[in-house]
């Protein structure tokens, strides 16, 4: 006899969220990023759990620091693409964003 056996995690694998009438911030995405890249057990020793939580804080704002960086770099590429196609005014709005 064939005998299967599927192991359901505690913890949901999938999570949703959104947003209304906007994108989510780079402190948002952040969050979620550090939040799959670190995590640490409620059981752990307080010291140590009390150092990785503030290890992720830091980790969140270093996260969105890039990101915003990214931002910045990719309105630059998009500013000067339009630029190249000849349109000053669309990439001037671009740019202002």
């Amino acid at each position: 006899m064939f005998k299967f056996q599927v192991d359901v995690p505690k913890d949901p694998i999938v999570s949703i969220q959104t947003t209304d009438k906007r994108g989510f911030t780079p402190d948002e995405i952040a969050e979620r990023c550090v939040g799959k890249l670190i995590d640490v057990s409620d059981g752990a020793h307080p010291a140590i759990r009390d150092q990785a939580k503030a290890f992720q804080k830091h980790m969140e704002k270093v996260v969105a620091f890039y990101m915003r960086e990214a931002i910045r770099s990719d309105r630059t590429t998009v500013y000067n693409a339009l630029i190249d196609a000849g349109h000053p005014k669309l990439a001037e709005l671009i740019r202002r964003l």
